[in-house]
C-alpha cells in the first residue's frame, strides 16, 4: 500500500451558516462537523495520518475537540491563509517532511464522507496520479445572464458535481501550489482546476449522494435529517430512584437546588431525578446500571454532584455513534412542589443532555398520602429514555 496522508480543510470562517461559530465546530448529531471529518480518516486503516489546517483564532475550539478523541496519526494543526488554496499548501508545506506517496484533499465541511469512499479515492489516485469524486448532474443546466434570462441549455451528459476527497501524488500537488503560489494564482475553487491548470490529467471516481458539503443554515437542517435517518435503531430504558428525607435545608433535583425543610439522603448528592435518569438512559444502552458504575461503596464518589454520573451517560451513547431523543421524568412526592421549577430542571437536564428543552418531560404528582411517598419520608422518580443508535 502507498503511503498516504490526508490534508482536512478547516480555516474558513463559514459565514453562510449564519452562526457566531465557524460551521465546522457546529454540530451535528451530538458532535461537531470537524470531529466527524477528523473521526472517519483517523480511524481508516489506509491512512496514515491527518494534517488538520485551522484558522489561528479557532486553536482552542480544536484543542477542546480532541479531548476523548481517538488521535492516533493526527498531526499538529497548520495554520490557513486567507484563501482555501493558500489554507490546503499550508498543510502540504507541514507534509514536506514526511513525504508521503499520496495526498487526499478534503473539506472538514463533508463530515458525512464514508471510509469506503477514502478508499476508492486511494485506489483511484494511485492508479492515475490524480483522481477526484463526482456525480452524474441529474438537473437540466441552463446558462443565465445578468438580466436573468436564459442564454442556453448545457448538455449534462459530459457535466459532473465534484467533491472532496480529491487524491494527488503529493510531490506533484506541492510542486503544483508552490508553482501557483509564484505565479500569483490563488482563485482556484479546488485542488482539480489547480492541477488542470497545472498540466495534469485528472481522472473522475463514483462520489456519494450523501457526502454533501455544508454550506448554509438548510444544509444544517438537512444534516441533521440525515443523521436521525441513520439512526434507526430505537431504543428504550427505563430507571427508577428512592432517596429517602434527612437532615438539611434543600433538596436537588434534575440538578437544581431546591429549598426544603429537609434533604435527600443519598451517598452522592442524592439527586434522585438524574439517578433515575441516568439508569433508564443505560438501560437503553443495555450497559448496566448506575451501581455498576459508580458504587456507593467507593469513597470517590461520597457528595458527588450528580451530574458527572449523567454526563457518563450521555457519553456512552455518544461513543455508540447515538443520539438521545427523548428524556421523560416524573417525580413523586408530597413535598416540595415542583411545579414552579419544573421549566428550570427541564433546561438543566437538556442542557446536561446536548438536547432541545423540547425533548425533555418533566412531569410530578403525589401519590395521594399513600406509601412513603405520603407519608412524606423520600421522593421517588421514575424516568424513560428514547435512545437511537446505528444499527450495526
Amino acid at each position: 500500500m502507498p503511503d498516504v496522508a490526508a490534508v482536512v480543510v478547516a480555516a474558513g470562517r463559514g459565514t453562510r451558516a449564519a452562526s457566531d461559530l465557524p460551521k465546522q465546530f457546529r454540530q451535528i448529531g451530538g458532535k461537531t462537523i470537524l470531529r466527524h471529518t477528523l473521526s472517519m480518516l483517523v480511524e481508516h486503516g489506509n491512512v496514515g495520518c491527518v494534517q488538520p489546517v485551522i484558522h489561528p483564532d479557532d486553536l482552542a475550539l480544536y484543542q477542546a475537540e480532541l479531548a476523548g478523541m481517538n488521535a492516533n496519526g493526527l498531526l499538529i494543526p497548520a495554520f490557513g491563509g486567507a484563501t482555501r488554496q493558500a489554507s490546503v499548501r499550508a498543510g502540504l508545506e507541514a507534509l514536506v517532511s514526511r513525504k508521503p506517496d499520496i495526498v487526499l484533499i478534503h473539506d472538514a465541511a463533508r463530515p458525512f464522507a464514508s471510509a469506503d469512499l477514502v478508499s476508492r479515492a486511494i485506489a483511484a489516485t494511485e492508479k492515475s496520479g490524480a483522481a477526484i469524486p463526482a456525480l452524474p448532474v441529474t438537473d437540466t443546466v441552463k446558462t443565465v445572464d445578468a438580466q436573468g434570462n436564459v442564454g442556453k441549455t448545457l448538455d449534462r451528459t459530459s457535466l459532473r458535481l465534484v467533491q472532496t476527497p480529491q487524491g494527488f501524488a503529493f510531490s506533484t500537488l506541492l510542486d503544483a501550489h508552490r508553482h501557483a503560489a509564484k505565479a500569483g494564482r490563488d482563485d482556484f475553487t479546488d485542488d482539480a482546476a489547480l492541477a488542470e491548470w497545472a498540466g495534469m490529467k485528472v481522472s473522475v471516481f463514483a462520489g456519494e449522494a450523501g457526502n454533501i458539503k455544508i454550506t448554509s443554515a438548510e444544509d444544517f437542517a438537512r444534516a441533521e435529517a440525515m443523521q436521525f435517518a441513520n439512526l434507526g435503531d430505537v431504543r428504550t430504558g427505563t430507571g427508577i430512584d428512592v432517596h429517602a428525607f434527612g437532615p438539611g435545608d434543600h433538596v436537588t433535583l434534575g440538578g437544581i437546588r431546591i429549598a426544603h425543610e429537609r434533604s435527600l439522603l443519598g451517598h452522592s448528592d442524592a439527586d434522585v431525578g438524574l439517578h433515575a435518569l441516568v439508569d433508564s438512559i443505560l438501560g437503553a444502552l443495555a450497559e448496566g446500571d448506575i451501581g455498576a458504575h459508580f458504587p456507593p461503596s467507593d469513597p470517590q464518589w461520597r457528595g458527588a454532584s450528580s451530574d458527572r454520573f449523567f454526563d457518563f451517560a450521555v457519553k456512552r451513547v455518544a461513543a455508540r455513534g447515538g443520539r438521545i431523543a427523548h428524556l421523560d421524568l416524573t417525580i413523586v412526592c408530597e413535598a416540595p412542589r415542583i411545579g414552579p421549577q419544573r421549566d428550570e430542571i427541564r433546561a438543566r437536564i437538556a442542557a446536561f443532555a446536548g438536547i432541545g428543552v423540547d425533548r425533555v418531560a418533566v412531569k410530578a404528582t403525589t401519590s395521594e398520602k399513600l406509601g412513603f411517598t405520603g407519608r412524606g419520608e423520600g421522593i421517588a422518580a421514575y424516568a424513560t429514555a428514547t435512545v437511537r443508535l446505528p444499527w450495526k
